[in-house]
């Protein structure tokens, strides 16, 4: 069954959710139109609050440029959305639900975006949260419904020091920097207090389920988790919507937050780990299993993970950066193996009530877009349910010690794996295989044509 039908569309809001979020924030001043890129950034326009009811009533015609920029924000020609088609404006719609105060930015807003899947063609065919409607829309026609969580991992940085090119971690709220590991640590989560307390007076603002925060495993790293949603799409709205608040409140407080997979070379990198079941029509857990090890169902959607890894790594890997972070005993995976209650694996079964049984997908790098990776996840699942998939017994130990590197950890080859999959082309459709490899050959071109000072030291007078 193909997988390239375009979703149902939603039906135009009608103006009076932007009349009650108004009426309900008369501050407001101006409002965020956020339409979300292939590589995850945030790009779209700011409007006042007289335009918001004909937004919802009609849509907003974006340029199908928009969709087709690389990470410097410059057209892509090669992705077919500039001049093959002179630049046409194509029809966005609001999300449902995401029109939402700011409260880090005074009297400002923001709402999420999204192409109309028919009006919003030739555009549309690279709108990531498309991708997941896709994907979601063929999971629902067999009776599969997603039940979703995002683990975000984020380093604060010093703003100071990065405007003098340096990159530290951020110091903690009596100025001391934080130089340690500190795993777990209290005392570090103490430090951050004032971030933290703003981070969730502000998720609650946002209708945001902001839940645990640990001290990761570096110094000025951390994770905040999210709850999960028996609506997988409202899961990955929220997930974008948090990155964004948390780089908002960080702002405030004198730091940046920094999503890269690798900012630092001798310290862990960051993941964004996307924990996944599934729900039948009544919402059971159709993976629920008194076994640790799940049941069939579950075993196929991980054999379906595992044999699609390679052919999606381009989307949970999207820059040079991302492979920097996948090493032996860094807690990033680098081999396709599964296993339980295991954190050495690529799909780890935490363990659990019956009712709870589901996989942890620890692949994705924190660059990834939430909807290209969450996408690529269930994609992956509901292929092993199609064709049955057995991922082969559970690993025990050390993954590092016992499996072979399995993962493709070279851009180039991702790129290849990802530009002739007939998965992809599948759950994905080919317009979006073609504009995405159009994008991200030419990011990878670039980043590999550039001398950087590392060459100078390493070849510059022993060559």
């Amino acid at each position: 069954m193909s997988m390239n039908r375009l979703p149902l569309q939603t039906p135009p809001l009608a103006a009076s959710e932007a009349a009650r979020f108004l009426a309900q924030h008369p501050q407001v001043s101006q409002i965020l139109l956020i339409l979300t890129d292939i590589n995850g950034i945030a790009r779209g326009k700011l409007v006042r609050p007289h335009e918001l009811a004909a937004l919802y009533a009609q849509g907003r015609p974006l340029p199908s440029s928009i969709l087709s920029l690389n990470v410097l924000g410059e057209d892509v020609d090669s992705t077919g959305l500039v001049w093959d088609v002179a630049d046409m404006d194509c029809l966005a719609r609001p999300v449902p639900g995401t029109l939402k105060p700011c409260p880090w930015l005074p009297d400002s807003a923001q709402v999420l975006l999204s192409m109309d899947p028919v009006a919003g063609l030739p555009a549309a065919a690279a709108d990531p949260r498309l991708a997941l409607v896709r994907v979601l829309d063929g999971l629902r026609q067999e009776g599969l419904y997603p039940v979703l969580a995002c683990e975000l991992e984020f380093y604060l940085l010093d703003r100071e020091s990065w405007s003098r090119g340096e990159v530290r971690p951020a110091p903690g709220a009596q100025g001391r920097p934080l130089a340690q590991t500190q795993v777990y640590g209290v005392h570090e989560l103490e430090d951050m207090r004032p971030f933290f307390s703003e981070l969730y007076r502000c998720s609650q603002l946002q209708g945001l389920p902001a839940e645990t925060a640990i001290s990761e495993y570096a110094p000025g790293q951390f994770e905040v988790t999210l709850t999960h949603r028996a609506d997988a799409l409202q899961a990955v709205d929220e997930a974008i919507q948090f990155k964004r608040l948390i780089k908002g409140v960080a702002e405030q407080h004198g730091m940046l937050a920094c999503f890269m997979a690798k900012p630092f070379s001798a310290r862990t990198g960051s993941g964004m780990h996307v924990h996944v079941s599934l729900a039948d029509e009544n919402g059971s857990n159709r993976f629920a299993s008194a076994a640790p090890e799940g049941n069939a169902l579950m075993r196929q959607a991980i054999g379906g993970m595992a044999a699609t890894l390679n052919e999606a790594m381009a989307i949970f890997a999207p820059h040079a950066n991302s492979y920097r972070r996948f090493r032996s005993g860094s807690y990033a995976p680098t081999a396709a193996t599964w296993g339980v209650n295991n954190r050495s694996v690529t799909f780890r079964v935490p363990v659990g009530a019956a009712a709870t049984r589901h996989i942890e997908h620890r692949v994705s790098g924190a660059d990834a877009n939430p909807y290209l990776a969450t996408a690529a996840v269930l994609a992956g699942l509901h292929h092993g349910i199609r064709e049955r998939l057995d991922p082969g017994p559970p690993m025990r130990g050390s993954a590092y010690e016992q499996a072979d590197q399995s993962l493709s950890l070279n851009w180039y080859a991702t790129l290849y794996a990802f530009e002739q999959s007939d998965f992809i082309r599948t759950y994905f459709g080919a317009a979006f295989q073609r504009i995405f490899s159009a994008l991200k050959r030419e990011q990878c071109e670039r980043f590999y044509s550039e001398v950087t000072t590392l060459d100078h030291d390493w070849h510059l007078r022993l060559a």
